[in-house]
């Protein structure tokens, strides 16, 4: 390949999403070279590129959220324009949609997230089986859950495109599509599986300029899966017309040399090798796909150059299940009652830089002492007031954050505004890293199984301890970006 040669790259994504969990897992789930912003978008993508946006609207009220989403169209300057949304269909989603599909020709819907059982079938949305607004998934929110996707998105015309059509072979799903679109209606898909994602993601992609997309991490992660195949069909025909032109001039070198004698043999022999040279060693190419998660080089004596701060903002039952398997291997746990967050007079201020009481590993997590009912309105001033009692330990140290709205308000105290995405250790449980070289993991409040937390504290530091009476466990392989484990 000559020098001159560049890599085939996917078209640029620009992606939305209303809080920072949520950002992150589509960055992770398209599995381009991207950045997650935390603030206003000041430029669209570049090709082969993918921007995810972190609105922070889940909290806000829902005229501030629709605002928000309008001003960061702007920037949706071609490529692919992707809406994260909350699997359980909560925060702003009538308002932002409605937003959202202004000024598009048509917006494809698709909540599914089939790696958290979460299905949707005739536009009802399933958890593990079971119609969402039947569970109690909706538990700590000020409201019932929707009866349909349609109902979530309000004032949003909608037309439910079955599963049937879904599977049907093509071209039954995209002509459907088109035919939705051109009745003035927004289309909700079925899914059951990433195989109902990928037709979708693929489907929709082929209906052109003005299509808008809208799902959850399943659907970025479908996007991604056919972006990839895209750039690469293309570089393979680029690699092979790259062959053929050298081919020719290696042919015609050959004749130039059986003409010039044997000085000028040797010096066409010579560039031969160069050439071939730089088959092997392309240099000037733009290199697709996300960061490695070790292309920062550890500490030369091999320990971990930080401590390590885990902060547990969500409310969800399996939160307490999850930190009693990261102290059993011994972390250091402090639970700071509620009131103390919401009373800035007493609010704590956490510090694990001391020798005393401090964890084996540098380890400490962080919680909302969960003994009290908690009020959910009070949620955004909670994660405030934790993110400020934790704020001086964690300028110091790498960070796990659960919960979309206490990462946002963690990384606001210190003045972070962008992510680099590395890898996922577990579905959403996404690795990034920061411009000062630390890891920042985030992970919904409601994913992960009860070693979620461990797992990921294993992953930033191989060292730690298994549960007592529990025997050692692998070093945790993370998965690659754009695959859900």
């Amino acid at each position: 390949m000559s020098r001159t040669t560049r890599t085939v790259l996917p078209p640029r994504v620009f992606a939305l999403a209303d809080d920072l969990s949520g950002a992150a897992e589509v960055a992770a789930a398209l599995g381009l070279r991207g950045r997650i912003l935390l603030g206003p978008a000041t430029a669209p993508p570049r090709h082969g590129e993918s921007v995810v946006l972190d609105l922070d609207t889940r909290q806000l009220p829902p005229a501030d959220a629709a605002s928000a989403v309008r001003a960061a169209l702007a920037y949706a300057d071609g490529g692919v324009v992707l809406k994260k949304i909350d699997s359980l269909l909560r925060g702003n989603l009538a308002a932002e949609a409605v937003a959202y599909a202004t000024g598009a020709r048509g917006v494809v819907i698709a909540p599914a997230l089939p790696v958290a059982g979460r299905t949707v079938r005739e536009g009802v949305v399933n958890l593990h089986g079971t119609a969402l607004h039947t569970t109690d998934a909706w538990r700590a929110e000020p409201g019932a859950a929707p009866v349909s996707v349609g109902a979530a998105l309000g004032g949003v015309p909608t037309r439910v495109v079955p599963l049937a059509t879904v599977r049907a072979p093509e071209p039954a799903l995209h002509d459907r599509l088109r035919a939705v679109v051109a009745e003035g209606y927004h289309p909700v898909c079925d899914a059951e599986t990433d195989a109902d994602l990928d037709a979708i993601a693929e489907a929709a992609l082929r209906l052109g300029p003005g299509i808008r997309l809208m799902g959850t991490g399943g659907l970025a992660a479908a996007l991604g899966r056919r972006l990839a195949q895209v750039a690469q069909v293309a570089q393979v025909a680029q690699v092979a017309q790259v062959a053929q032109v050298a081919q020719v001039a290696q042919v015609a070198q050959v004749d130039l040399a059986a003409g010039a004698g044997a000085g000028a043999g040797l010096q066409g022999r010579e560039a031969d090798r160069s050439t071939q040279a730089d088959r092997h060693h392309p240099t000037g190419t733009d290199t697709p796909g996300p960061a490695r998660a070790d292309d920062v080089a550890p500490a030369p004596d091999g320990t971990p150059p930080r401590p390590l701060l885990v902060v547990v903002g969500t409310a969800e039952p399996t939160a307490v299940a999850q930190i009693a398997q990261l102290v059993a291997a011994g972390a250091r746990h402090v639970p700071l009652p509620a009131h103390t967050l919401t009373d800035r007079s007493t609010r704590p201020t956490l510090d694990i830089r001391t020798g005393v009481g401090r964890a084996p590993h540098g380890v400490t997590v962080v919680s909302i002492d969960g003994t009290q009912a908690v009020d959910p309105g009070a949620a955004r001033g909670l994660a405030v007031g934790l993110a400020h009692a934790v704020a001086e330990a964690a300028h110091e140290s790498d960070l796990v954050l659960t919960g979309g709205e206490t990462a946002r308000r963690v990384l606001d105290a210190l003045a972070i505004r962008e992510l680099l995405p590395l890898d996922q250790i577990h579905h959403g449980a996404v690795r990034s890293r920061t411009p000062d070289g630390r890891r920042v993991v985030t992970r919904p409040g409601s994913y992960g199984d009860t070693d979620s937390l461990l797992r990921i504290a294993r992953a930033l530091r191989p060292g730690l301890a298994p549960p007592f009476g529990q025997p050692a466990a692998p070093p945790v392989q993370p998965a690659p970006l754009g695959e859900p484990t």
